[in-house]
């Protein structure tokens, strides 16, 4: 199930099922929706791009009979993985292909880059979606980030204690 993005005519597609699951009203249907917490962008053509063109960076895709269902983006950065851009239709959250993908993803970083860890970052406020990857052996490291407040690329916040955190799972596989 699990594919590489890499067309030009994927860009649209991924913007709609990237903000399907983070932004408006849509985002609403499932359960990672951001709405109550920011406005805007997700996501635009010019930075999917950009993680397309950068070494050691792909897009994971998931296609159900033909349509996008999920996406992930998966880099090497400064020798750890990083896992991010992940999105599921919300009509499709809890179905179980987000499990798939983000299994591909892990296995994807640990073949192809031999990096040790993979982490993501997260707003901190979301108990729900963090309580999510901890079930999936992600843990809490205690380092935040502060919110890129300003700069619409990350979204238009509508609160003003947004920061990130940075989660980390051990990757199995990987060699030293």
């Amino acid at each position: 199930m699990p594919g590489n993005a890499g067309r030009r005519s994927t860009l649209p597609a991924l913007i709609t099922l990237v903000t399907s699951a983070y932004r408006g009203d849509a985002s609403r249907v499932g359960w990672t929706t951001e709405a109550d917490l920011l406005d805007g962008a997700r996501v635009d053509a010019e930075g999917i791009q950009g993680d397309l063109d950068r070494p050691r960076s792909t897009i994971l895709l998931a296609e159900r009979d033909g349509q996008l269902v999920a996406c992930a983006h998966v880099a090497d950065v400064d020798g750890k993985g990083y896992f991010g851009m992940f999105s599921v239709d919300p009509a499709q959250q809890g179905g179980g292909v987000g499990t798939q993908l983000m299994d591909a993803a892990e296995a994807h970083a640990a073949r192809e880059w031999n990096v040790p860890v993979m982490q993501m970052t997260v707003i901190d406020l979301r108990d729900e979606l963090i309580a999510f990857y901890e079930r999936r052996g992600y843990q809490r490291t205690g380092i935040k980030k502060p919110f890129p407040y300003g700069d619409e690329r990350f979204g238009i916040p509508k609160r003003d204690d947004l920061r990130f955190e940075i989660l980390e799972k051990p990757l199995a596989g990987a060699t030293a």
